[in-house]
C-alpha cells in the first residue's frame, strides 16, 4: 500500500483531501503543521512514499508562515533523498511552482481539484 504524508493546516481541505485520497487507495497520514508534520514523518520514514506539503502553513515554532512548506520540503528532504514532495497552494503562483522544484520538490498543485492531485501521485510515483 502506498503512504502519503498529508500536511495540510486547513483542516476542511485536510479531510477533502484524505478521504479522496483513500477512496484511491491510499494510505494517509495527516499533520496540521510543520513540526507535527516533521515528528509523524520521523516515526514512519521507511513507509511514507510520497508528501504532499501545503505552502502555507504554521512552520517549526507553530506561528502561520508563508512558504514554511517549503521548510518541512527541506527537513524532509534531509531525512530521505528520494522522498517526491507535491506542494500543495491555493493561488497559480508560477513563481512559486519554480521555487517549489529548485527546492527539490516533485510538482506543485493548486488546490481544488482533488481528483488531479491523485493522477499526480500516480503519474510521480509510476516514473
Amino acid at each position: 500500500m502506498t503512504t502519503v504524508l498529508l500536511v495540510d493546516d486547513e483542516t476542511l481541505i485536510q479531510r477533502s483531501l484524505e478521504k479522496t485520497l483513500l477512496r484511491a487507495g491510499f494510505d494517509v497520514l495527516t499533520a496540521p503543521d510543520c513540526l507535527a508534520g516533521r515528528k509523524l514523518f520521523e516515526k514512519n520514514a521507511g513507509a511514507v512514499d510520497i508528501a504532499v506539503l501545503d505552502l502555507n502553513m504554521p512552520g517549526f515554532d507553530g506561528m502561520p508562515k508563508n512558504d514554511a512548506g517549503f521548510d518541512l520540503l527541506i527537513e524532509l528532504k534531509k531525512m530521505k533523498t528520494d522522498l517526491p514532495v507535491v506542494i500543495l497552494t491555493a493561488y497559480d503562483e508560477v513563481n512559486k511552482a519554480k521555487d517549489a522544484v529548485s527546492k527539490g520538490a516533485s510538482a506543485f498543485f493548486v488546490k481544488g481539484r482533488e481528483q488531479g492531485l491523485v493522477e499526480l501521485i500516480q503519474k510521480i510515483l509510476n516514473s
